[in-house]
C-alpha cells in the first residue's frame, strides 16, 4: 500500500467531519480508526506513525480544555484584544437592536431549512380581510391619482376625511387605544394595494404607521402619553410626522447639530423644568399637515438640573404644532409626487421634559429607540409600497403587450418586448415575496434588523427595475401624462423610494453586511463580547469556546465550498420536491460561500473591511440574493407548490443565482491581498463561475404568463387594485384581457380574409359591414369585433390639453396673491 495511504486517510477523516461538522472527539475517533484501518491493511508503518503523532500534536492539546485555554486561548485573546476594531457607542447600539431571524441561518453556511419551512404561512385574520375588501377597495375608489398629484398636489378633503374616519393612521394602534390593532402582514397588504393606485396615498398612510410618534409611544411611552396621543393618533385628530433628517447631518443621529438645553420655563401657565430646544429639519413627511411632530435632537444639560452630565445625549420629544416658536416650513415638491413633505424649524422652542418620549428615563436614549423601531417601520412601508407598484406593473403590462398591436402582432409576441416582460415577471414575483418575508417576521416578533435592510434595498431597486421596463413597453402610453397614465408617476417616484429610509448606496455598502456579518454570524459577536468581558475568567472561557467554534465553523465553510463547487452542488439532504430541491442545494453552496469569504475577509482585512465598501457591498449583495431566493422558496411552499408559478419561480431564482457568483467573482477578482483572494477563488469557484442568466425560453414563458389568464398570473394580481373604474385606467385595460383574447381568432379570421379580397372601404366599420355581407364574419363576431376596436382604442389612447390647463394657477394670479397662496399651501 502507498506511504501516503495514513495521511490520505487523515485528510479523508477531516474533509468527511468538517462537511458534516461533527465534533472534535468525532474527528480523533474517526482518524485514529482510519490509521489503525490502513495499517492492518498493510500501510507503511513509518508513515502510519508519522500520521499518528500528526494527530495526537493536533488533537490532543485541543482536547484537553484546562491547557487548551491555559496556553492557547489565553495567547489568541491577548493577540485578539489588540486587533479588535474599537466600536463607537453608536456602532454597539446598532449591532445590540434587533434581533437575528433565518438570516443567521444564511450566514452559517449551513442552513436549517426546516426552521424555514416550520415558520407558519402568513394569513390574513376575518376582519384584516374585511378591512382590503371594503375600506381600503373603497379609499382606492376614491382616488385620482391625475387630480391629486396635478390639480390637487394633495389628496382631496373627503378622502382625508375618509381616511381618519376609517382609522388608517392607526393600523398599529392596540385597540385599547381606539387603533385598529393590525398585524404586520395586514398593515403590508393595505400599503400594498393603496401603493397600486396612488403612490402619494400609500405614503401618507404609510408613515404614521412607520417609524414615527405612534411607534415610538407604544414602545416607549409614558403611561400618560399612551392614554392621550395614542386614541387621538388613532382616530386622525392628531397628524404625526418624524424629524430627523436635516441638512448638514442627513439622517445620521449621531453627528445631529440641533440640541436642546435643559431649563425652566412658561407652559400651561406654570413654571416648569423642560427643555429648551433650536433646531433645523428638512424632507419630512406630513410636516406641513401635522398637528403633532416626533423630534430627534441632542440634549445637554449645562447646569446640572437633571444630575452630573452635561451631555446627555439624543433624545426625542413630542412637539404640538401650535408650541410657540415652532415653524412649519414651505412644502418640499418631491419629483411631481404631492404627498407632504417639508421643513421643520425651531429657535428656543420650550417644552416640558414630560414632552420627552418615555419621559426622564429615556433621556439620551434616542438613538438606540430609533434604532429598534426603524427596523420594523423599514421592513414594511416601501418594500410593500413597491411590491404594489411592481404587482400592478406586471399584470397591467402583460395585458397591454397583449392587448397593443403591431404590424398584425401583439407586441407581447416580439422578442425584444417578451425579455422585458420576462424581467417583470421574475423581478415583480421576486419584490412580492420578500416583502411579505418581511411583514411576516415582524408579526414572528423579531425586529428584523438585517432584513428589513434588505427589504428596504432590494424591493425598492426592483420596483424601479420594473418601472423602466414598463414604460419601455408602453412607449409614448406611459410617456404622456394625464388620466389615462398609469406608470407615468410611478417612474417619476421610483427615486424617491431609493433615497428616503436610509439611501440605498448607503443602506447597501454600510448597513448589510456591515451589521449582518457581526449579527448574523454565530461566533464573531460571541468572540468580541467575550472579549470585553471584565470578568477575565469568565471571559477567557466564553472566548475559548467561541473561537474554536469558529475555527471550526470557518474550516468547515471552506470544505463545503469547495466540496459543494466540485460537485455543482448536487449533493445534500434537502427539504422542497423533485423541482426545487435543486433551488435548496444551489443555497447550501452559496451559503458556504458568503460564511467562508466573510471569515477570511474579516480576518484578512480587520476593520479596514469596514471602509472597503465595493468588497462589502458585493457580499452584501450575496447575503440579500440568499435571503430573497429562501423568501420565493418559502412562498412556493405556502401556495401549496403550484406548478403555474414555476417559470416566474425559476425565472427570479436563476436571476438571484447569476447575481451571487456575479457579486463572489467581483469580490474575489479586487481582493486587496491578491494571494488571499487567489486562495478563495479556488474554494469558492473551482471549476469557474457557472451560473447564468435565465434561458430565453424559460423567459417565453414566464413573459407568456402575465399575457393570458392563469392561476399564476392571478396570483400576482392578488391584493393590488384592480377594480374597473373610471379612477382606474389600469384597471380597466386589466378586466379586457379575456375578452381580448377570446375575439383574437375572430380578428385573425377577418383580417385574412380582408387581405385576400379586393374591397376598398376604408373605414373600419364599413369593412365590418362588408365582412358579414360577404360571409367572413357573423352579426355576433361583428359585435365581438366592434367590442374590440373599442376596448384596444382605450388601452392605447392617451391625454391632451389645451395648454391653459398645463399653467400652473400662481401664473394667473398677482405676485403678492400668489406669493400668499404658496406659502399657505
Amino acid at each position: 500500500m502507498s506511504i501516503l495511504a495514513p495521511f490520505l486517510a487523515l485528510l479523508l477523516a477531516t474533509l468527511l467531519v468538517a462537511y458534516h461538522r461533527w465534533s472534535l472527539a468525532v474527528f480523533t475517533a474517526l482518524s485514529a480508526t482510519a490509521l489503525v484501518a490502513v495499517a492492518l491493511a498493510g500501510a507503511n508503518m513509518t508513515a502510519t506513525t508519522v500520521a499518528a503523532v500528526l494527530l495526537a500534536v493536533v488533537a490532543l492539546p485541543l482536547l484537553i480544555t484546562p491547557l487548551r485555554q491555559a496556553v492557547i486561548t489565553r495567547t489568541l485573546l491577548r493577540i485578539y484584544t489588540k486587533m479588535l476594531p474599537k466600536l463607537s457607542d453608536t456602532e454597539k447600539t446598532a449591532l445590540d437592536a434587533g434581533t437575528v431571524g433565518f438570516e443567521g441561518e444564511l450566514f452559517s453556511g449551513m442552513p436549517k431549512w426546516e426552521t424555514l419551512l416550520a415558520q407558519p404561512k402568513p394569513e390574513l385574520t376575518a376582519e384584516e380581510q374585511a378591512f382590503l375588501d371594503g375600506p381600503v377597495e373603497q379609499a382606492c375608489r376614491m382616488t385620482n391619482d391625475w387630480e391629486v398629484t396635478h390639480v390637487r398636489n394633495d389628496l382631496p378633503p373627503e378622502l382625508w376625511d375618509y381616511l381618519k374616519k376609517n382609522k388608517f393612521f392607526g393600523m398599529i394602534i392596540p385597540k385599547e387605544y381606539g387603533g385598529l390593532g393590525f398585524s404586520a402582514l395586514a398593515h403590508h397588504k393595505v400599503i400594498q394595494k393603496l401603493a397600486s393606485v396612488s403612490a402619494t396615498l400609500s405614503s401618507t398612510v404609510g408613515v404614521p404607521n412607520s417609524l414615527g410618534p405612534a411607534e415610538l409611544l407604544l414602545h416607549y411611552g409614558t403611561k400618560e402619553q399612551k392614554d392621550y396621543y395614542l386614541p387621538r393618533l388613532a382616530d386622525g385628530r392628531e397628524v404625526p410626522c418624524f424629524a430627523l433628517t436635516g441638512p448638514s447631518a442627513g439622517s445620521d443621529a449621531t453627528s445631529l447639530p440641533d440640541f436642546g438645553i435643559v431649563c425652566e420655563g412658561d407652559w400651561n401657565g406654570a413654571r416648569v423644568l423642560g427643555v429648551k430646544l433650536t433646531f433645523d429639519k428638512r424632507y419630512i413627511t406630513l410636516a406641513p399637515v401635522a398637528t403633532v411632530i416626533g423630534l430627534a435632537f441632542r440634549l445637554h444639560d449645562p447646569d446640572k438640573l437633571l444630575g452630573d452630565q452635561s451631555d446627555r445625549g439624543i433624545t426625542l420629544a413630542l412637539i404640538p404644532r401650535d408650541t410657540t416658536g415652532l415653524e412649519i416650513g414651505r412644502r418640499h415638491f418631491p419629483l411631481n409626487c404631492a404627498f407632504q413633505n417639508g421643513p421643520v424649524r425651531g429657535q428656543e422652542v420650550f417644552l416640558p421634559l414630560s414632552q420627552l418620549i418615555g419621559g426622564e428615563d429615556y433621556i439620551g436614549h434616542g438613538w438606540r429607540m430609533l434604532v429598534e423601531c426603524l427596523s420594523v417601520g423599514r421592513a414594511i412601508t416601501l418594500p410593500s409600497t413597491s411590491a404594489g407598484a411592481s404587482k400592478l406593473a406586471a399584470v397591467v403590462t402583460g395585458a397591454y403587450a397583449r392587448i397593443r398591436k403591431q404590424f398584425g402582432l401583439s407586441i407581447g409576441r416580439f422578442e425584444g418586448v417578451e425579455e422585458a416582460l420576462a424581467r417583470i415577471a421574475g423581478n415583480a414575483y421576486a419584490c412580492a415575496a420578500l416583502s411579505q418575508a418581511t411583514a411576516a417576521a415582524v408579526d414572528r416578533g423579531e425586529k428584523p434588523a438585517v432584513p428589513s435592510a434588505i427589504a428596504k434595498y432590494h424591493a425598492t431597486e426592483l420596483a424601479r427595475e420594473v418601472a423602466r421596463d414598463a414604460m419601455d413597453i408602453h412607449g409614448g402610453k406611459g410617456v404622456i401624462l394625464g388620466p389615462m397614465n398609469y406608470l407615468g408617476r410611478g417612474w417619476q417616484a421610483a427615486p424617491i423610494s431609493i433615497t428616503v429610509e436610509g439611501a440605498n448606496i448607503m443602506t447597501r455598502t454600510l448597513m448589510i453586511f456591515g451589521q449582518g456579518a457581526i449579527r448574523c454570524h454565530p461566533w464573531v459577536l460571541k468572540e468580541m463580547q467575550a472579549a470585553q468581558n471584565p470578568d477575565q475568567a469568565a471571559g477567557l472561557r466564553e472566548f475559548d469556546h467561541s473561537l474554536f467554534g469558529h475555527i471550526g465553523f470557518a474550516i468547515s465553510n471552506a470544505v463545503r465550498s469547495w466540496v459543494l463547487g466540485l460537485v455543482g452542488a448536487r449533493i445534500g439532504k434537502v427539504p422542497g420536491d423533485a423541482y426545487t430541491r435543486r433551488y435548496y442545494r444551489k443555497l447550501n453552496r452559496y451559503s458556504a460561500n458568503l460564511a467562508l469569504v466573510a471569515d477570511v475577509s474579516m480576518l484578512t482585512l480587520g476593520g479596514k473591511l469596514k471602509f472597503k465598501e465595493k468588497i462589502s457591498g458585493r457580499y452584501a449583495d450575496v447575503l440579500s440574493q440568499l435571503y430573497i431566493a429562501s423568501a420565493m422558496l418559502k412562498r412556493y411552499e405556502d401556495e401549496g407548490r403550484p406548478a403555474a408559478e414555476q417559470p416566474l419561480l425559476a425565472y427570479a431564482f436563476h436571476d438571484a443565482a447569476h447575481k451571487i457568483e456575479l457579486a463572489l467573482s467581483g469580490a474575489l477578482r479586487n481582493f486587496p491581498i491578491r494571494p488571499v483572494g487567489w486562495l478563495m477563488w479556488m474554494l469558492v469557484f473551482p471549476w469557474g463561475r457557472r451560473a447564468q442568466l435565465p434561458s430565453d425560453r424559460l423567459g417565453r414563458r414566464a413573459a407568456a404568463l402575465l399575457m393570458s389568464p392563469s392561476d399564476a398570473r392571478d396570483r400576482m394580481a392578488s391584493g393590488v387594485f384592480l377594480t374597473p373604474c373610471e379612477n382606474n385606467p389600469a384597471g380597466r385595460i386589466n378586466s379586457y384581457l379575456p375578452k381580448v383574447i377570446l375575439a383574437e381568432p375572430v380578428e385573425r379570421k377577418f383580417l385574412k380574409a380582408l387581405k385576400n379580397s379586393d374591397i376598398e372601404a376604408l373605414d373600419f366599420a364599413s369593412q365590418l359591414a362588408e365582412g358579414v355581407a360577404e360571409g367572413w364574419i357573423t352579426a355576433e363576431e361583428k359585435a365581438q369585433l366592434e367590442e374590440l376596436r373599442a376596448l384596444t382604442w382605450d388601452a392605447i389612447s392617451v391625454d391632451d390639453f389645451d395648454p391653459f390647463e398645463l399653467q400652473a394657477a400662481s401664473l394667473h394670479m398677482d405676485k403678492p396673491k400668489a406669493a400668499q397662496a404658496t406659502r399657505a399651501a
